[in-house]
């Protein structure tokens, strides 16, 4: 097995006042050429948006892009017509395909939302834009791995256009489990987002991250309890 730890005081920031940014991969201003992503994971950003703020019309094209949601409620519109709320514990997934206009608001006068975004290149270009959204509780998931993005057509995940795979884990105190890939090759990209966990003798934070290959399966511990996300993609 091999393994890139990346911490969490590493990455890229932003702050733009009503935005607040920490970038584990090159994205926007921030730009490291030895952060350029991992396999086909091209972007996680973690980001803090404040009451009654938001991201105006932008366009996307030819990226699969899946937002988690921690915190607050999002409000999603887009040029195709399509709108949605995406609430804690919800997941939505966006094929840019052709190309898409969409905006993100916050519509709470007092409260922020916190939310991963992920960017994985997709394995055909300029398809059809399609949206897809889903409720994943993190409340659910006990000392257990819960698939919940892939590129496998399912009635119990959101479909992407790549040969990659999503997951949602939660360990309590002193368990662990093993993660087994979805896809042969492929790489995981491990984010912690609370407590903290071991990996091969690593022990990785809230907001840590690392990138695991060559290999078909790993092991996750904790002595603190943790939740957190595997991210499998192929590396070329």
């Amino acid at each position: 097995m091999k393994k890139i730890i990346q911490k969490a005081d590493e990455r890229g920031i932003a702050e733009h006042g009503w935005l607040h940014s920490k970038f584990s991969f090159s994205f926007a201003e921030y730009y490291n050429p030895k952060k350029m992503g991992f396999g086909l994971l091209r972007v996680l950003n973690d980001d803090i948006i404040e009451p009654g703020e938001g991201f105006g019309k932008h366009p996307h094209n030819n990226m699969e892009i899946i937002t988690i949601m921690l915190h607050g409620e999002l409000e999603h519109k887009d040029s195709s017509g399509f709108g949605s709320v995406i609430k804690p514990g919800e997941i939505q997934v966006m094929s840019a395909g052709t190309g898409i206009l969409h905006s993100e608001f916050n519509h709470s006068k007092i409260d922020h939302v916190n939310l991963l975004q992920l960017w994985i290149i997709p394995k055909e270009r300029n398809i059809t834009p399609r949206y897809d959204q889903k409720a994943f509780p993190m409340e659910e998931i006990n000392n257990e791995l819960l698939k919940v993005v892939s590129g496998t057509k399912s009635e119990d995940t959101l479909y992407i256009h790549q040969t990659a795979a999503i997951s949602l884990g939660k360990l309590d105190a002193g368990k662990s489990l093993l993660y087994n890939f979805s896809y042969k090759g492929n790489g995981v990209y491990l984010f912690v987002i609370k407590g903290k966990i071991y990996l091969d003798g690593d022990e990785l934070n809230e907001r840590d991250a690392a990138g695991i290959y060559n290999t078909e399966s790993f092991e996750i511990s904790t002595s603190a309890g943790s939740e957190f996300v595997l991210i499998e993609v192929p590396m070329d």
